[in-house]
């Protein structure tokens, strides 16, 4: 996607300050998204479709242009995975499975599941973790905490990106 970059307002930064921490109910957007934010419009609409990381120049989340959510995307669920501790937003995979997790980048399957964030929903943002809390991969919830733990078969979570090995 081509993007024009260029620095958020303070009614964007604002803006995504509150939708991010409303999405994740966790009062940390302040800390995770830099004053000086940098932002990816598009050529097309004129709309922010990502937040980008001023430092790095790495896409930190992209923006849903449906519903106006973040799509976290791995270098912020890193931040989000060193100051939010666990279980908050985590979903635990046994460590056996971490290889295939981690080979496969599509899916996470429930069987697979250790435990999960009770206060996440189908639909959310969550981080894929190992039993160690090491940082696998983000993606979105495909099932609440309760049929994940229940069910046997079928993909809990759909991954958006992993970490390299």
């Amino acid at each position: 996607m081509s993007y024009v970059i260029r620095r958020a307002t303070p009614e964007e930064l604002t803006s995504f300050r509150a939708i991010l921490n409303y999405q994740l109910r966790v009062n940390i957007a302040d800390t995770i998204l830099p004053d000086n934010l940098l932002v990816g419009v598009s050529k097309n609409t004129g709309k922010v479709r990502a937040l980008i990381d001023p430092v790095s120049g790495e896409v930190l989340a992209t923006v849903v242009a449906q519903t106006h959510t973040l799509n976290i995307r791995l270098s912020l669920a890193e931040k989000l995975h060193k100051l939010v501790p666990l279980p908050k937003l985590r979903l635990v995979v046994v460590n056996e499975m971490v290889p295939d997790v981690l080979e496969a980048r599509s899916s996470v399957f429930s069987k697979h599941v250790l435990s999960v964030d009770e206060e996440l929903r189908a639909g959310d943002e969550a981080l894929v973790v190992s039993e160690d809390d090491e940082l696998l991969c983000v993606g979105k919830l495909l099932l609440s905490p309760d049929e994940i733990l229940q069910l046997l078969t079928g993909p809990a979570l759909k991954i958006r990106e992993c970490v390299a090995r």
